[in-house]
């Protein structure tokens, strides 16, 4: 029963990691389309950059902690790559070369995107998984 509540907390927190990227994607497509100036953009984007990473540091030792060794390896990719990205403060959004990068900005977030989205169908996978085994034993 234990192993069924660790999937169901790894679940949500990728829910959560998957509304963080998402919200950053809008607020890419509105500056895109022109809905918003560059400023606000930016500015809401920086907000949850650091939680996003945040997060996904917890996920990682989530793992670690509850034994599961695959996922955590699955996560340390990403995790590798926003403390790249931290140490070389390449990690927020610049307003005056937004629009010159936000291509490449649109593309790292729907690469992050399907990372996380892998990472849920796993997630639930292992889910699904532990709870028939807890059903088997009942």
């Amino acid at each position: 029963m234990g192993d069924l509540f660790v999937w169901l907390i790894a679940f949500f927190i990728l829910i959560a990691l998957l509304v963080i990227v998402i919200f950053q994607l809008m607020a890419l497509a509105d500056l895109e389309f022109d809905y918003i100036n560059p400023y606000d953009s930016s500015s809401r984007i920086n907000k949850v950059i650091l939680p996003e990473y945040i997060t996904e540091g917890v996920l990682c030792l989530f793992f670690l902690i509850t034994g599961h060794w695959c996922m955590s390896l699955l996560c340390i990719p990403y995790l590798y790559y926003n403390v790249r990205l931290y140490t070389q403060r390449q990690h927020l959004v610049d307003v005056t070369e937004i629009f010159n990068m936000l291509s490449w900005e649109k593309k790292q977030r729907l690469f992050k995107l399907g990372y996380l989205i892998v990472l849920l169908f796993l997630s639930i996978f292992w889910m699904i998984f532990a709870a028939l085994e807890d059903s088997d034993y009942d």
